[in-house]
């Protein structure tokens, strides 16, 4: 396996004015397309946030109402497809795009016009479908026109976002370094391989979906899905569970790449760590497949033939994701040294496996029929720890790898207590949905329909103001702690303390190179021995390479 040497390559680095924003716009550098994809997925993520607290007050009292009633159809589709499709996956995926080659000791990403290129029609995309949205198109919409142009938006956001993952997955099949087989991938790059596997297969299904539902649209009498209010219903798969499990994959390898530099050491059973890793890609048959694949209710007076029929598309779509994000999770937690130094990337990365592994769960047991979960508010509850996890997972990315990128550091002691909020916060938006799942609140993908209107019907008999109430707070607490981590970003990044090339006593290839990283990354093209190359440098720790 050979590294790609060679590579498009955007304008020379200009001065400032049209030539460095020229430059930056068509840029072929994977650090710039990754940059990018962040930045901009944290700008909706703060207008996304602001959705998120107004729908949860709107809840917390079901006699009075904050919004106009005719809004919530709108406000919960973008609710829904911003934290989804334009939080989400980009952020992660920009995280991969500018750490991903790096890490494999590639001087390019594979196809990087392809990866730029999915980058703008991923953001064309998503504006033309919140611009729908709030012209009362989208799910429910009573536009019939703007419900045309956010199906055909969406398309485009999940091309581009598609486009971009391929480039990323051939990166690491055919770009490592000599001696890097599979094995010895670090553990974020093989999460990152592990999704995007999965992503080939599920995003074509999301927009072969939406590609259906606009035909139908747009042509009634040739489907049978041809009203508004089917896009709801029928669509509700590509912003809930299994699909998101996917998208939160990367999470669980960037808690084992943390956990490995803190601990300055191999990752103990690095092989069942992969596996678990692994596993969770079996995810993707819930999306392909697109039937029930729960247990039914009254599962224990079924035949033996209905019961194994219920079991093992349990089992392969629910319960093998679960164990992998389990072993994952226990292994590398466990695999953490007494009296490890403070890593500031360490904390985020625990809080936000914590919050993901949280969602694992929460979806499996949403699909079991006796839990009485179907219909409530319990699967808006899986889905926001798994989003709120993915959060603080690229929140923590940028304090791992921001110094390779902009070579500064974000300082220690200010960081940490907005990863302790973010977690704190995710954990109010997220838990007391469940609960309140338990309790019966209704859920809302989408808004229903009574009586030929599209409603949103909250009352039920728990206390839905104490839920909401918290939710409605936790959504608050994510924004302002959000806001100060974006504030704190900019400043150390642009004037912060300058990193040293290898800030951390790091493992992997990455920190290998300059702080910030050239725009063909390295110098000399690096050959392998081990799954922690930079370690094998070192004559105390290099005996046990493999």
């Amino acid at each position: 396996m050979t590294t790609i040497d060679t590579h498009a390559t955007g304008a020379a680095d200009a001065g400032a004015g049209l030539a460095c924003v020229a430059d930056w716009l068509t840029t072929t550098d994977h650090k710039r397309i990754g940059r990018l994809y962040v930045g901009t997925s944290l700008v909706a993520l703060v207008g996304s946030l602001v959705v998120a607290a107004l729908l949860a007050a709107e809840r917390i009292s079901t006699s009075s109402t904050i919004v106009d009633l005719g809004s919530l159809t709108q406000l919960f589709s973008v609710y829904r497809f911003g934290l989804t499709y334009v939080v989400m996956l980009p952020l992660l995926l920009g995280v991969a795009v500018a750490v991903v080659p790096l890490q494999v000791g590639s001087r390019a990403i594979a196809f990087p016009r392809t990866a730029m290129s999915g980058f703008w029609a991923w953001l064309l995309g998503a504006v033309l479908a919140i611009i729908s949205i709030a012209a009362n198109g989208g799910p429910n919409g009573g536009n019939k026109r703007f419900v045309d142009l956010f199906l055909l938006s969406a398309i485009l956001c999940i091309g581009g976002l598609l486009a971009t993952t391929v480039s990323l997955a051939t990166s690491i099949l055919t770009t490592r370094t000599p001696g890097m087989n599979m094995r010895r991938v670090p553990l974020f790059t093989w999460s990152v391989l592990v999704m995007a596997l999965g992503l080939v297969i599920a995003l074509p299904v999301v927009a072969g979906d939406l590609l259906i539902l606009f035909i139908g649209h747009k042509y009634p009498s040739l489907s049978e899905l041809s009203g508004n209010r089917v896009l709801g219903t029928t669509f509700a798969f590509g912003f809930s569970q299994t699909t998101t499990l996917l998208f939160a994959v990367p999470v669980l390898g960037f808690l084992a790449e943390v956990v490995a530099t803190a601990n300055r050491s191999r990752t103990r059973q690095r092989g069942i760590v992969l596996a678990g890793i692994g596993l969770t890609v079996s995810a993707v048959f819930g999306v392909a497949l697109q039937w029930p694949t729960g247990i039914r209710s009254g599962f224990s007076s079924l035949s033996g033939g209905d019961k194994v029929s219920d079991l093992l598309p349990f089992a392969l779509v629910h319960l093998l994701p679960l164990l992998g994000a389990f072993l994952a999770v226990v292994l590398t937690l466990g695999s953490i040294r007494k009296g490890v130094k403070l890593h500031p990337a360490l904390v985020f990365g625990v809080l936000a496996a914590l919050l993901t592994f949280d969602g694992f769960l929460g979806n499996a047991l949403a699909n079991i029929g006796d839990a009485g979960l179907a219909g409530t508010s319990f699967e808006e509850g899986v889905w926001l720890a798994l989003v709120y996890g993915a959060v603080i997972a690229g929140m923590g990315a940028l304090v791992h790898w921001g110094p390779k990128l902009w070579g500064r550091l974000i300082p220690m002691k200010a960081v940490l207590p907005l990863a302790l909020l973010t977690f704190v916060g995710g954990t109010l938006a997220s838990l007391p949905m469940m609960v309140a799942g338990f309790a019966d609140q209704p859920g809302a993908v989408f808004p229903v329909v009574q009586d030929g209107d599209s409603v949103v019907a909250f009352s039920y008999s728990g206390p839905a103001s104490l839920w909401n109430g918290l939710a409605a707070a936790g959504h608050a607490l994510v924004l302002l702690s959000v806001l100060a981590f974006v504030a704190l970003a900019l400043r150390s990044f642009l004037a912060g303390e300058k990193a040293g090339d290898d800030p951390w006593d790091g493992l992997t290839l990455e920190w290998a190179t300059t702080s910030p990283a050239p725009a063909d990354n390295f110098a000399d093209l690096h050959v392998v021995q081990s799954a922690e190359p930079l370690l094998d440098l070192k004559p105390s720790n290099g005996s046990d390479a493999r």
